[in-house]
């Protein structure tokens, strides 16, 4: 945005990217550091763990990871921990035999009884020397202690990766609350094709014809010292019957391609029965969705199941050139079967969306990315993790201060980034809900002449319509459409955060009265230092056409952005009462 986002300095230094800063702001070698939560694992590919192809099976790779990812977690707890869920999985190589597999997994950031454990699987050929990535998942676990309720210690993050991923695993945690209500929400909202009557009967497979079950006695070695089942053994044998299900509509041998995010709902104990049922969703040109139910029950006689878990899976058909091969149409069966096949074209948009929008690096990334009901969830997510991202970096150079207003400068790759920092005698959550009402922002900043509140998207999330004034040598005015997203912390240290970005809508095209501009990357941070006294941060990256804007006082802080801010912390302190019944719902 202008204003905030004008002048950067010309001072550019960078930190040596091998050195991380301890919390008592030692410098330490992070080639030579290894995080204490971090285990490794690595296993010779045999023939006894091969699929028909000669490549190793899902399901026992899953195992490993599982496996690794629980030594990981029980590493910090101290105490045995269960895998409560696991983010979406997306295999980008096979792994032959006589391969090793390389799995590395460290916590990222634990909460009150459940941490964050990112995992790293890659594939190393002994004779070429030759590594390829295989894949990246995260997990949950919570931790288990019968005796005596569980509270977590802290993770440190020491180096500028582990900081990342420490800051975003909140929005992370966030995401995976509310992926539940998510996916219904936009499965009931979210407009399906249904081409059932265009395709050609004669060609399609009856769904019925995939349905697979199968039940598994919990043995000993499928649990842990403790007598629960491992999640990652539940995964193995609910990817066996689900390749079973896709070779039958298939009639070859298919290729897991991806995961779905998936939740544990319930334990299950050495000696439980576990049924397993999968069947073909939907059928696409190239891929198809499997869904996997897994139920558990104790003895025979019994009449109620209790329902463990439901994933769905992606397939493809690989051909002699590792090319997708054209699949049948899946025929569903009335009622049930098809609200699954019209569910599946749901789930795939939105796997797709979310795919595209939580995995891109920022370079990927366009700067005004559309806004449907689809991708909410994701942009929002992706808006926030963004700005911590950017705050998490390690090589910020001090540039200039001017009494006690500091301006922070970072260059690297595409982007040039800057941060403006100050201290408030103003309640961290009064100055948190003053600026993050855009509505406000034109009575202290002069960049904004005015905006319009578009859409109130929920609670923390809004988008809005921005003009500002016409600048230096324009034509004309710029007007923005940005979504802001606001977050409360996670706990004790984290900061209340206010993020923005571009985005499109098709409400708001471009208008010739105005020249469109555009923001990937910005927002506020606000740390409590004190009983009324907050440190408030303002973050801004920019790509290169936005350079055009950073003409003014290169040497240093211009008096027209200190002005700006000056005027920002004038505004917190006229308002500080004017928000305290609010304060209560926050």
């Amino acid at each position: 945005m202008k204003g905030i986002a004008s002048v950067f300095s010309g001072r550019t230094s960078r930190k040596s990217a091998s050195r991380a800063e301890h919390a008592d702001g030692a410098m330490v070698d992070s080639e030579g550091y290894r995080s204490p939560t971090e285990v490794q694992m690595s296993q010779m590919v045999l023939p006894c763990h091969t699929n028909q192809r000669g490549e190793l099976s899902v399901g026992q790779l899953l195992k490993w990871i599982d496996t690794t990812a629980c030594l990981s977690a029980e590493r910090h707890a101290g105490c045995p921990c269960v895998t409560a869920s696991m983010d979406d999985i997306y295999f980008e190589h096979t792994i032959s035999v006589g391969q090793v597999v390389n799995i590395k997994a460290k916590v990222n950031r634990a909460f009150n009884s459940s941490m964050e454990v990112g995992i790293q699987v890659a594939s190393e050929d002994l004779c070429s020397e030759k590594q390829w990535s295989v894949c990246k998942a995260l997990a949950t676990f919570v931790a288990y202690r019968e005796l005596s309720k569980v509270k977590l210690k802290q993770t440190t993050p020491r180096t500028e990766e582990e900081k990342t991923e420490h800051s975003v695993a909140a929005e992370r945690r966030r995401m995976r609350l509310l992926y539940a209500d998510t996916i219904k929400d936009l499965l009931a909202n979210c407009a399906i094709q249904d081409d059932l009557e265009s395709r050609d009967c004669s060609c399609m497979v009856p769904a019925e014809k995939t349905r697979v079950e199968s039940v598994e006695l919990v043995l000993p070695p499928h649990a842990n010292h403790q007598g629960n089942t491992f999640g990652g053994q539940i995964m193995a044998w609910m990817e066996n019957v689900a390749t079973i299900a896709a070779s039958r509509l298939c009639r070859a041998h298919p290729t897991l391609k991806a995961i779905e995010m998936f939740h544990f709902r319930g334990p299950s104990q050495v000696g439980d029965r576990l049924v397993l049922k999968a069947i073909v969703n939907n059928a696409f040109k190239h891929s198809m969705e499997v869904g996997v139910c897994v139920e558990a029950y104790r003895q025979e006689a019994e009449t109620h199941r209790r329902h463990i878990n439901s994933a769905f899976m992606t397939f493809v058909v690989l051909d002699a050139d590792e090319q997708p091969r054209t699949l049948p149409w899946i025929r569903p069966q009335p009622g049930d079967g098809e609200r699954r096949y019209r569910e599946a074209s749901a789930r795939k948009k939105i796997r797709l969306d979310r795919r595209y929008i939580v995995s891109c690096k920022q370079a990927e990334m366009p700067l005004s990315v559309p806004w449907d009901p689809s991708n909410q969830v994701y942009l929002s997510y992706n808006n926030v993790s963004s700005l911590k991202m950017l705050v998490a970096k390690d090589n910020w150079v001090l540039s200039s201060e001017v009494n006690q207003v500091r301006l922070y400068t970072l260059e690297e790759d595409k982007f040039l980034s800057f941060h403006m920092e100050m201290s408030v005698h103003v309640d961290t959550t009064q100055a948190f809900l003053l600026l993050s009402d855009l509505l406000r922002r034109p009575e202290w900043d002069k960049h904004y002449r005015s905006v319009e509140l578009v859409q109130q998207v929920d609670e923390d999330d809004a988008i809005y319509h921005v003009i500002s004034p016409v600048l230096g040598g324009d034509a004309k005015p710029q007007d923005f459409v940005i979504l802001a997203s606001r977050r409360k912390p996670c706990d004790n240290g984290d900061p209340y955060v206010i993020a923005m970005r571009s985005v499109t809508l098709p409400t708001h095209p471009e208008m010739p009265a105005y020249r469109r501009g555009e923001t990937l990357c910005s927002g506020f941070c606000f740390w409590r230092e004190g009983d009324q006294l907050t440190k408030v941060s303002y973050y801004n990256q920019a790509t290169p056409g936005f350079l055009n804007y950073v003409t003014t006082n290169v040497a240093g802080l211009s008096s027209e952005f200190y002005t700006t801010f000056k005027a920002c912390e004038q505004f917190l302190l006229d308002n500080r009462n004017d928000l305290a019944p609010s304060l209560q719902t926050l």
